[in-house]
């Protein structure tokens, strides 16, 4: 099981060097897509995503809590 972070370019660059993957989202486009993506990976147990990125995409999130 592993952890996968959303947010901006420094909190994703935070995690990675306690070696957690992630990706970056400015847009709700691209926070979308990385939601998208982690829930696609099957290996990924736990979801981390910042409060900024969240609110891009509250629809979305708000259907996990």
């Amino acid at each position: 099981m592993k952890f996968f972070i959303i947010g901006d370019e420094e909190t994703v660059l935070g995690f990675g060097m306690a070696g957690v993957q992630g990706q970056i989202a400015s847009g709700p486009d691209e926070a979308d897509a990385a939601l998208k993506n982690a829930l696609d990976d099957k290996t990924v147990g736990i979801i981390i995503i910042t409060e900024r990125v969240a609110e891009l995409i509250r629809d979305k999130v708000d259907h996990f809590i």
